[in-house]
């Protein structure tokens, strides 16, 4: 069985104050800390693309766990919409150059926002388990830098660049459990790029949240058998500080601290944000029970449940 054995990261360490950036458009630090919840975002260097970002994190993964030969790795997905120049070729085939991988592994990239790595997970134990596959490698790297305005209010305050390696494979620690999806693309106008540049209605993406994840988090606790106080931790889609604490509330209204809030130092990284969190406090912890959940662009949500023996 298919699982995750290990996560890495590359987290930019230049970026940007955001509590200068919040001044510059009128807001004061309860405000930066309380809604927006990110102190700090890191950004990518101009010279670095998306596939750069890929190679820092498959690197630091592979430092990581020496047990893991590159060359064993016979799949790779990456998750971007914001791949290298123009999108084509797909980012994955150009990080199996540059990390120097076998011309044997299967090689694509998914099209998915803040949903995909929940969406990634099950993708590429899927095709793994299907074709009989024994290592892979699932990354996530979505830099939002290329598609942000720096003088748009609603979204330049939010996004960090960072990028994940998860390594996929047999006798994993930590096992995929229950999972559960949804679509609704007549929400699509809501989160969008025309003309290069990223637009977000805020208000629209923030009630679509507030009502479809809690909800979904209850579908997919109903369907595995279990109540939420089996659950040791929910690691959900860091959008804004705001955005967790209503979810929190919403879905536990006496424990609402078993939902991780940790974006202060990288804000909304989009398909990165459950990775780093799993990276960060799951994977060294006592956790035995954990669910995640990734809601965004198109829009799109998936929510599972990650578990070991």
């Amino acid at each position: 069985m298919i699982g995750i054995k290990s996560i890495a990261s590359y987290v930019p360490t230049a970026g940007l104050d955001n509590y200068v950036q919040g001044a510059k458009f009128g807001k004061d630090e309860e405000f930066m800390f309380g809604k927006i919840g990110a102190s700090f975002l890191p950004r990518k260097a101009e010279e670095q693309e998306t596939s750069d970002l890929c190679v820092e994190a498959a690197q630091a993964l592979f430092a990581s766990n020496p047990d893991l030969d590159p060359q064993s790795i016979d799949a790779l997905i990456v998750v971007t919409q914001n791949g290298d120049e123009e999108g084509l070729p797909h980012t994955a085939a150009i990080v199996q150059s540059k990390l120097g991988l076998s011309t044997r592994v299967a090689a694509f990239d998914v099209s998915l926002g803040c949903s995909g790595y929940v969406y990634g997970l099950y993708a590429i134990k899927g095709f793994m388990e299907a074709a009989g596959l024994k290592n892979g490698l699932l990354i996530t790297a979505d830099p939002y830098s290329k598609i942000v305005d720096p003088e748009d209010r609603n979204t330049t305050m939010l996004f960090g660049d960072a990028a994940t390696a998860t390594w996929m494979g047999e006798n994993a620690v930590w096992n995929l459990g229950q999972a559960r999806f949804g679509t609704d693309g007549s929400g699509a106008e809501h989160l969008k790029v025309s003309d290069g540049k990223f637009f977000m209605n805020g208000r629209q993406v923030f009630n679509f949240a507030l009502i479809k994840v809690p909800a979904h988090l209850h579908e997919l606790l109903d369907a595995s058998g279990l109540k939420s106080s089996d659950i040791d931790a929910f690691c959900i889609h860091q959008g804004s500080a705001a955005i967790v604490d209503a979810v929190a509330r919403r879905f536990e209204e006496q424990h609402p601290e078993k939902f991780v809030k940790d974006m202060l130092e990288t804000g909304n990284t989009v398909s990165s944000s459950v990775p780093l969190l799993l990276q960060k406090h799951m994977l060294d912890g006592s956790w035995k029970r954990v669910a995640i959940s990734g809601f965004g662009v198109g829009l799109s949500w998936g929510s599972a449940i990650l578990y070991r023996d």
